[in-house]
């Protein structure tokens, strides 16, 4: 003979569901920090930096070192800050021209239309490596 449904039986059987479910929850937040640990394990390579800067001939307007640009309106490179010069190569990416969104030089947009996070963070680890005049490193 089966026993009658009561509320002792809903509560047990709601409290497994919760387990359950803060079990499913545990698992996705533990995987999400681990990709995000392995995401932020890897360091910039300056080294490739250096390959993408020259073919992307970045001297051709920045200069010798990416310090002595061609003329006054192109920025002084070497030396800044690699979180500063991410961030300046990802708004000319996102830019789309709209200065109110991102940063709008049409050279700049398509010089990094086509590189990764990856190859931004490489290209601004190398520009923090190289000797400036504008940065004084303690």
């Amino acid at each position: 003979m089966n026993k009658p449904y009561t509320a002792e039986h809903a509560l047990v059987r709601g409290v497994a569901v919760r387990a359950s479910l803060l079990k499913a929850a545990s698992a996705v937040c533990a995987a999400a920090a681990l990709a995000f640990a392995v995401q932020s394990a890897h360091a910039a390579d300056a080294s490739n930096g250096k390959v993408l800067a020259d073919s992307h001939n970045c001297a051709a307007c920045h200069g010798v070192n990416l310090n002595k640009p061609v003329s006054p309106e192109y920025p002084k490179l070497a030396g800044q800050h690699a979180d500063y010069v991410f961030w300046a190569l990802r708004q000319y990416q996102m830019g789309n021209g709209n200065v109110n969104f991102g940063r709008s030089n049409p050279i700049m947009q398509a010089q990094v239309q086509s590189l990764s996070e990856r190859d931004l963070k490489d290209l601004a680890a190398y520009v923090e490596s190289l000797k400036g005049d504008l940065v004084e490193k303690k």
